[in-house]
């Protein structure tokens, strides 16, 4: 249970992180944000990545071996990574329709699926 919590939590945490890194991209085409400065941007950034904060800090808790969880650190960062990959593709799929995912975007994820199995093999 501990661990789809945790992927439960990174999943939500990277979706905020994502927004924030990213969503700003887009306020080019919103009158009001489009006239944001950078500085603007990034203190709003800052504003949504403090809730991806809250939710990465207790994934890594709960899902960590020296805290009662199932998972190793490296596990917990291959992961993390393939979480965030995931959850980029989907919102470039959804916010960027002009962005194409390609053939090798696809051979990276399978590699990085390989990955996960690499770091979970005993």
């Amino acid at each position: 249970m501990r661990g789809l919590l945790t992927i439960g939590l990174l999943i939500l945490s990277n979706s905020f992180m994502t927004l924030a890194w990213y969503g700003h991209l887009r306020f080019k085409e919103h009158p009001v944000w489009a006239k944001w400065g950078l500085l603007t941007v990034i203190l709003a950034s800052w504003g949504i990545a403090f809730f991806e904060y809250c939710l990465q800090v207790p994934a890594n808790r709960i899902g960590y071996a020296g805290y009662g969880g199932p998972f190793s650190l490296v596990q917990l960062k291959v992961i993390q990574e393939v979480v965030t990959l995931v959850v980029f593709a989907l919102f470039t799929l959804i916010a960027f329709r002009g962005e194409a995912l390609r053939w090798n975007h696809l051979l990276a994820a399978l590699l990085l699926v390989a990955a996960v199995w690499l770091v979970f093999k005993k």
